[in-house]
């Protein structure tokens, strides 16, 4: 027991220093580098936003553009748009918030630029299916296949636990802490299990076609999830409008002066709102970290600019409209003053404030974000092991992924969470080095698109 706890708190530690300041401002100055490089490419979101329902018939590729947009999103939507956004505010105070968005408008430009520069480095496997993202942009964009290796392994790695394991067990975990309005008597352990068998026979019928089938399921199930909870919000916040205005006043004051002890708040300086509204905002939208460019090259499409930009949008819906609703539920609830709470508990309590509708929306978001998490990063692993192994890996590979999803509904070890979490945030450092040295590349792809846009 004791050597558990210490292997737990080493890797916490390890995991923390990988996380640390020094990672969360490369990443943002990646952000502010790239929003200047491209011209401010987000200026092009309504056209972007235009062309992620549009389709290209005949192009290359293995599923269309928003098949590939949807599929990110299911990776990229979970459990941080909601818990982490608490965390944000509990740790930050309110103006967390703020700069949690506002590191989504600047990450779109890292997003689109590691979807335009996997798409242009993409290659065919052996099977006539595209595979891309920052290994094959590290060893054909840079002639560095070491370097994509190291990428390749960290992916398949994190994937394993941020993508599979961790997030199964928050299902399963999710559920006993509801299992009051069951019909039935259960003990937790053998719910678990029932819950495993269920979470792993429908990952199974997913991910077992391959992309294909994960892109028409994630068509249907991330559209649905992502209005339901948005809409939900908005209702929430329209049933509270009275608190509306004083939330966003708060929101942005204290963004840039502080926020004082307020209730059972013990307060927090500018720099706490920044450093967790901003880590929180890169956790959850991944742009940097390399992941989603791994779907955005098996899109269908005949310029990677454009499938690019309908990539860069996935950004904009995680965080500039996703965590800034719950953001807004979360502050103008006033639960956040409550000294003690866990990111859990203020979850709870302000979507609690409109009753049964709140609990549903938060669990409902909480279930459908989670396990389409599973979906998308069973695709990044896949990829991932393809580019060290070769096609004759992904077979076993995805029985592998199916066997993880109910081992993690019914086994935790925080040791291999923590590892996990130090290999997710380690993909970024390859996938940023390859953004900035590649980033004229680029602007040129930007500037010839854009340049003849009368043509599209």
């Amino acid at each position: 027991m004791a050597r558990m706890e210490t292997l737990n708190k080493l890797t916490e530690q390890a995991a923390s220093l990988v996380w640390g300041p020094w990672l969360i401002a490369l990443l943002f100055g990646t952000h502010l580098f790239l929003t200047i490089r491209t011209g401010f490419v987000q200026r092009h979101l309504a056209h972007a936003i235009k062309l992620s329902v549009s389709k290209e018939p005949g192009s290359p590729g293995d599923i269309s553009q928003f098949g590939a947009l949807v599929t990110a999103l299911a990776a990229t939507i979970g459990t941080g748009n909601i818990y982490g956004v608490a965390g944000a505010v509990i740790m930050g105070g309110p103006g967390a918030v703020l700069w949690m968005w506002l590191t989504g408008v600047f990450g779109i430009a890292t997003k689109y630029a590691e979807a335009l520069l996997s798409v242009k480095y993409r290659v065919t496997n052996d099977r006539g299916q595209m595979s891309g993202g920052p290994m094959y942009v590290l060893q054909n964009g840079l002639k560095a296949r070491w370097a994509g290796v190291l990428f390749a392994v960290f992916t398949a790695i994190a994937a394993f636990g941020i993508g599979n394991m961790v997030q199964s067990n928050a299902i399963a975990d999710m559920i006993v802490a509801k299992k009051e309005i069951l019909p039935f008597a259960v003990s937790d352990a053998n719910l678990k299990i029932g819950v495993g068998i269920l979470l792993t026979a429908i990952t199974a019928a997913v991910i077992l076609g391959g992309i294909s089938s994960i892109s028409k399921f994630c068509t249907i199930l991330v559209p649905f999830m992502a209005a339901f909870y948005i809409l939900g919000c908005l209702i929430m916040l329209g049933l509270n409008w009275d608190k509306l205005g004083g939330a966003l006043h708060i929101i942005v004051t204290s963004a840039f002066t502080g926020q004082a002890a307020v209730g059972g708040f013990v307060g927090a300086g500018i720099a706490e709102a920044m450093r967790y509204g901003i880590a929180r905002g890169l956790f959850s939208n991944e742009s940097g970290l390399g992941s989603a460019p791994i779907v955005a090259a098996a899109a269908r499409t005949r310029d990677p600019v454009r499938q690019a930009l309908v990539s860069s949008t996935g950004t904009f819906w995680d965080t500039v409209v996703v965590c800034a609703l719950t953001g807004l539920v979360l502050v103008s609830s006033g639960d956040w003053q409550n000294g003690g709470l866990t990111k859990a508990a203020l979850c709870d309590a302000a979507f609690h404030r409109v009753g049964i509708f709140g609990d549903i929306i938060l669990v409902g978001g909480l279930l459908t974000f989670v396990f389409s998490t599973i979906l998308g990063w069973s695709y990044y692993g896949e990829k991932a092991v393809e580019y060290l192994a070769g096609v004759k890996a992904i077979t076993p590979y995805r029985w592998l992924w199916v066997a993880a999803v109910f081992i993690g509904c019914v086994w935790k070890s925080d040791a291999v969470w923590n590892f996990s979490d130090m290999m997710n945030g380690l993909m970024a450092i390859p996938n940023l080095v390859a953004l900035v040295l590649l980033s004229g590349v680029v602007a040129a792809e930007s500037k010839r698109y854009f340049s003849n846009r009368k043509s599209d």
